[in-house]
């Protein structure tokens, strides 16, 4: 059986190797899920074909791979860019104007070739807006992922002081809530990363039905992110580290996010900075995306940078804190394991976090982590036991657990090796992509569209019924 996929995912940067993860606030997390989840599939023998279809850029002050109509990914996968809007990038707020077009751009290259696709899967509210439409004009099952929510977004910031009318003009929010109530009323399956979404988040929506929702966890490349660190790769982010630390032996609480207010690292930069212990005890490193000239970001992520700033000048935290301006992706994995031998400590204090790969990523690679209370982390902390879980909306009760997490060297092994464990048991992306294509076929089993015959069980074996020989 060769099932077809198609999936949307419009705004930020996606290509098919060398992600500019943080580069800019919608370039993050789910662009790293979605690819992982495209090349995972096309590995699998009920798969033919995965378009990943996202948007053509022409702008100069980005690169020109993100011009290409056209791009390979791996046998069986390919990103196909269409133009909608101007030719400029535009962050995803600015995006809802231009989506019809796209949406007459699809049906259009969907209705005149013969790959047209088996399934529709929408991440995000933007790419929902589209998914529904399409759905409905190619007849074909659609599936959504909204990753962060709208509500749940409103009401945090909301919480952290801002004003009803400040988080509309950033953040376009009515138009993204009305998006995800109609995704969610016209899709066939939500996909939730954790059942706290389902429960908490999903459900403040009056178009969700809890039926519809399927929990799979993301997976993570164990083959990247393991915990056998080398003295090479150590000595490369000494150097990275070498401008800002003055004693590079101290362990390191390590937070690594897009510079955008949801991750909330001014509020982790003031805990550090309350504090005696860590100061004395602990460095503090902060890798928040790429930048060359802060005044040239945009005002979200320039106005965390000067918080962040305006801290590190309040306490005097010069040659304790750590923020490079420029990495690679290729530096994400060690990053974690020099961390990791210096007996350091994986921070996520996001204000909502629908899932954190950071977690898994950096647990995989032998680091503990101390991450906010909410969503995500509860599930990867129940299944892990590999650190700390703190309300962060409270400065003093996250710098008692940042405190807690240098202190006890004996429990921070417990965790490191909890960690290790629990995210192979657990996270990986083949039996995510087992979850994932069992749900879709079992679904549709019935369905015209895809025969029930052998898939389902195939899909239950072990992953070498799945690989396909390439």
């Amino acid at each position: 059986m060769s099932l077809k996929f198609l999936y949307l995912h419009l705004h930020g940067l996606i290509r098919s190797n060398s992600l500019e993860l943080g580069r800019d606030s919608d370039t993050g997390g789910q662009t790293q899920y979605v690819l992982e989840l495209v090349k995972s599939l096309a590995n699998v023998r009920e798969v033919d074909q995965v378009d990943l279809v996202t948007r053509l850029i022409n702008d100069r002050k980005i690169d020109s791979s993100y011009s290409k109509e056209r791009e390979f990914i791996e046998p069986g996968a390919q990103i196909l860019r269409f133009q909608f809007g101007p030719n400029k990038y535009l962050r995803k707020e600015l995006l809802w104007p231009y989506l019809d077009e796209l949406i007459q751009n699809l049906i259009n290259y969907y209705q005149k070739c013969e790959n047209k696709p088996n399934f529709i899967h929408a991440h995000y509210a933007d790419a929902g807006y589209v998914g529904v439409r399409l759905g409905k004009a190619l007849k074909v099952p659609f599936i959504f992922t909204g990753h962060s929510l709208g509500r749940e977004k409103k009401r945090k910031l909301l919480e952290a002081g801002l004003q009803l009318n400040q988080i509309e003009k950033l953040y376009r929010i009515s138009k993204r809530i009305k998006s995800e109530e109609e995704a969610l009323k016209y899709a066939d399956i939500v996909v939730t990363s954790t059942k706290q979404e389902s429960v908490c988040q999903y459900s403040q929506y009056t178009s969700f039905v809890p039926q519809k929702a399927r929990v799979i966890a993301p997976g993570v490349d164990h083959i990247k992110f393991h915990h056998i660190h080398s003295t090479t790769e150590t000595s490369e982010i000494d150097n990275l580290m070498h401008p800002f630390l003055k004693d590079l032996r101290k362990p390191p609480l390590l937070a690594i996010s897009r510079a955008v207010r949801r991750k909330n690292i001014p509020s982790l930069v003031e805990a550090y900075g309350r504090s005696e212990k860590l100061k004395r005890r602990a460095n503090l490193v902060l890798v928040l995306g790429c930048r060359d000239n802060t005044s040239k970001l945009d005002p979200q992520q320039r106005d965390v940078f000067q918080k962040i700033f305006e801290m590190i000048d309040k306490y005097n935290l010069y040659g304790k804190v750590a923020y490079p301006k420029k990495h690679y992706p290729a530096n994400i994995p060690p990053l974690y394991r020099w961390a990791a031998s210096r007996g350091g400590i994986f921070i996520n204090p996001a204000l909502t976090e629908p899932f954190g790969l950071t977690l898994l990523e950096a647990s995989s690679c032998g680091l503990p982590i101390i991450a906010t209370d909410d969503g995500g982390p509860k599930e990867i902390h129940s299944k892990c036991d590999n650190g700390l879980l703190v309300d962060v909306t409270d400065i003093n009760k996250l710098k008692i657990a940042l405190e807690k997490g240098i202190s006890n060297s004996s429990q921070w092994r417990s965790w490191s090796k909890n960690g290790i464990e629990g995210v192979h048991r657990h996270f990986s992306w083949d039996t995510h992509v087992r979850n994932y294509l069992s749900i879709l076929t079992s679904q549709y089993q019935k369905s015209p569209i895809v025969s029930s015959s052998g898939i389902k069980e195939s899909c239950l074996k072990g992953s070498s019924s799945l690989i396909k020989p390439h």
